[in-house]
């Protein structure tokens, strides 16, 4: 896979998506692709968008930032890591999303940045769908009450939920924890704790992304198997 170029793993993930979009009877344009950088350079990171990849995912600030600084506007970048309180004021205005928003420390920071800067801010709720101590978001179990106090930060507009499944040597083995996250989804909307419906999944990457689509993703991050991956990024 190191050896092909760009367009031809380009080619060979959107064949893969538009597969799995027929098996699950789903619309190829419902599944929005953010190729995921942090293991590339800038020059890669580039080419990527130049390729047509718009969406950008990185996962810190500190590797982030001069990829942003090279490509800015040209592409549209998405937060899906870890978000410290203090990195909330160099990430806000320059990531159009947030992936990651699972606790009420960093919803005050983000709704009090925002407010300073007259924004608003999309966020995922992250849900620690498969209990895995190794990986961050909420329980199950917390995703309700959480979505009732976001009510109290108006800047916050939540589009949808993310996950991280395990990784698995099979990937239908991670079928349940993305079935999980869009039947929280559906009893979130169903419950009206966020007072408005969200529609947005983001789940998936390079070794379940077809799992993923076919229980639902609609934003899926491609790291390795869409822009490669470098020793040196």
């Amino acid at each position: 896979m190191d050896k092909l170029g760009m367009q031809d793993r380009i080619r060979l993930v959107e064949a893969r998506i538009a597969q799995a979009c027929e098996r699950a009877g789903r619309r190829r344009e419902d599944v929005n692709v953010i190729a995921v950088t942090k293991y590339v350079s800038i020059q890669t990171a580039r080419e990527a968008v130049a390729c047509g990849l718009r969406h950008v995912g990185e996962n810190r600030w500190q590797d982030a930032k001069a990829k942003w600084e090279a490509i800015g506007p040209d592409a549209v970048w998405h937060f899906i890591g870890h978000l410290q309180s203090n990195k909330v004021k160099d990430v806000l205005g320059k990531f159009a999303y947030i992936h990651s928003l699972d606790r009420l420390s960093l919803a005050r920071e983000l709704d009090k940045q925002a407010e300073r800067a007259g924004q608003q801010v999309d966020c995922f709720i992250q849900v620690n769908v498969s209990g895995e101590e190794t990986k961050h978001g909420l329980a199950p179990d917390q995703l309700a009450p959480f979505a009732e106090q976001l009510k109290a930060f108006p800047r916050i507009r939540v589009v949808g939920l993310m996950t991280m499944a395990p990784y698995e040597a099979e990937a239908e083995a991670t079928r349940p924890v993305f079935r999980g996250l869009r039947e929280l989804r559906d009893r979130l909307n169903d419950s009206g704790a966020l007072g408005y419906p969200i529609e947005h999944l983001s789940m998936g990457m390079s070794n379940d992304f077809e799992v993923a689509i076919e229980e639902g993703a609609t934003w899926i991050r491609l790291g390795t198997v869409l822009v490669g991956k470098e020793d040196q990024a």
